[in-house]
């Protein structure tokens, strides 16, 4: 059978994200998505697995001297701390280590090419990679096709409107979190999706200077970023 999941989204567990995990699901279903990976910030999703008829993959999203690294269908929580010491707890668990928007602040190929030993996939579309560097998918996909590393796509929606904004499609033998795994890993997978509003990365913004109580001084930095951000999205596509 054929499935299409969204490999890359936060709930309201990250310190930016909003959503609750049925809010996720209902989304995902109205979507025609058939899973999703729910990949918080330095958090491992342990909730349910499947809700309204959507599979969610647990994950996490940690942050490492070398970039950002999703970990994908974690089964316990884990502490992180370097980068090899973070991919290793992520295989110790039969998870699969995939190197999140590499691009999206331009760095050489090169810089990333000692890493891909430690690594099953590398996020070939994210719906807000491009806007901080236009070439940021094309750079990873060609970073995947160099190295071999299995391709993945996902939205890193915080937001409702985000969800669904990159997608990777692929067949399965059953559905269930093991045949999506084999299936990913197997990397027959077809990335897809739509860059998103930058206005969407302000208003996740908001959230953490709301959830860590910025001083009002942040909010008048977080502002002008905001009218930037509206700026950079005048005629797009609502």
């Amino acid at each position: 059978m054929k499935l299409t999941l969204d490999l890359h989204l936060h709930s309201a567990a990250s310190f930016d994200g909003r959503m609750g995990v049925e809010e996720i699901a209902a989304l995902a279903r109205a979507r025609g998505l058939d899973g999703v990976a729910i990949c918080d910030h330095d958090v491992v999703y342990t909730g349910p697995t499947l809700v309204e008829g959507v599979l969610l993959i647990p994950g996490a999203e940690f942050s490492t001297e070398h970039g950002h690294l999703l970990g994908l269908f974690l089964d316990r929580p884990m502490a992180h701390t370097t980068w090899g010491e973070t991919t290793r707890a992520i295989h110790a668990q039969g998870g699969l280590a995939v190197l999140a928007h590499p691009f999206q602040k331009p760095r050489p190929m090169e810089a990333l090419l000692p890493l891909a030993a430690d690594l099953d996939g590398v996020e070939v579309w994210n719906s807000r990679a491009n806007r901080k560097n236009p070439q940021a998918n094309a750079q990873a996909a060609a970073f995947a096709q160099k190295t071999g590393l299995v391709p993945t796509a996902g939205s890193d929606a915080h937001l409702p409107r985000e969800v669904g904004g990159g997608t990777l499609t692929l067949e399965v033998e059953a559905r269930s979190l093991e045949a999506l795994r084999a299936a990913i890993l197997a990397g027959q997978g077809q990335p897809a999706g739509r860059e998103g509003p930058a206005l969407c990365v302000a208003q996740s913004q908001y959230t953490k200077l709301k959830k860590t109580r910025a001083p009002f001084r942040r909010y008048l930095k977080w502002a002008a970023f905001a009218a930037r951000c509206a700026w950079e999205d005048r005629g797009r596509k609502p």
